[in-house]
């Protein structure tokens, strides 16, 4: 591969979390990410950095060496963060990952990063924008169809908005999504546009209002090998960035 090749692949943060993990006679937390992440990015043009939780103080740091962020999927985000009661389904807090991935997001909107927010990180974005979230949505919908359990994922339909950025990376047709979550958008966040919802009306799709990149779907995209558009999009995005930096740099 040659030295432009690999200079023009952009950097794409990807955030991670900690895991107990067992090699031989280690016992240890250690960051941890499915794959299945790496694999979209690589395979969407991008190099991907990962980025494990850590002082909020160094997500500017952290922020300034990419050209675009994934905020990924994962466990539930705390609910004392939108002033809400705990539910007994919501996940045990993870308090260092919400910290350092809220300090990416700040971070990642000062330098008007391209960011793409996935599942948790959709949810994650709007309680950064002043949204809440519907803790346990069998219990608001009726229905077990967004997270069926046992590390399957469900098959779903989305309805795109038209004439929104997610209508231009995937088209105006319902589009076939892959879901494991119980939670979903409640209150909206400020300066977010709903892009996507599914037949029952829960939000399936967020995107800025504003001039910066961010796009946040509540499905896995990064479970459909077959379809890399979200992926290639933020790549693409990724590069004009890298690139509108280097020329303002001279």
């Amino acid at each position: 591969m040659s030295a432009d090749r690999v200079v023009a692949a952009p950097r794409i943060g990807v955030s991670t979390y900690l895991e107990r993990a067992r090699q031989g006679v280690w016992d240890v937390r250690a960051a941890f990410l499915p794959e299945v992440y790496l694999n979209a990015v690589a395979g969407s043009g991008g190099v991907a950095l990962l980025l494990p939780p850590q002082a909020e103080q160094h997500a500017d740091i952290a922020v300034a060496g990419l050209d675009g962020l994934i905020l990924t999927g994962g466990a539930d985000v705390q609910p004392e963060l939108y002033g809400a009661e705990r539910h007994p389904q919501t996940d045990a807090a993870r308090i260092d990952r919400d910290a350092w991935e809220l300090a990416l997001f700040r971070a990642a909107e000062r330098r008007r990063l391209p960011v793409l927010a996935i599942c948790r990180g959709l949810q994650l974005v709007n309680v950064a924008r002043g949204g809440t979230l519907e803790q346990h949505l069998p219990d608001s919908l009726g229905t077990d169809r967004y997270r069926i359990g046992g590390g399957v994922f469900a098959e779903n339909e989305v309805i795109i908005e038209a004439e929104t950025t997610l209508s231009q990376i995937l088209g105006d047709d319902d589009y076939p999504v892959h879901s494991y979550h119980h939670q979903g958008i409640g209150r909206l966040g400020d300066g977010l546009v709903v892009s996507a919802r599914s037949d029952d009306g829960l939000v399936q799709a967020v995107e800025g209002a504003g001039d910066g990149y961010l796009v946040g779907v509540q499905w896995h995209p990064e479970e459909n090998s077959d379809d890399r558009r979200l992926f290639e999009d933020l790549v693409s995005q990724a590069r004009a960035f890298a690139a509108r930096q280097k020329e303002e740099a001279r």
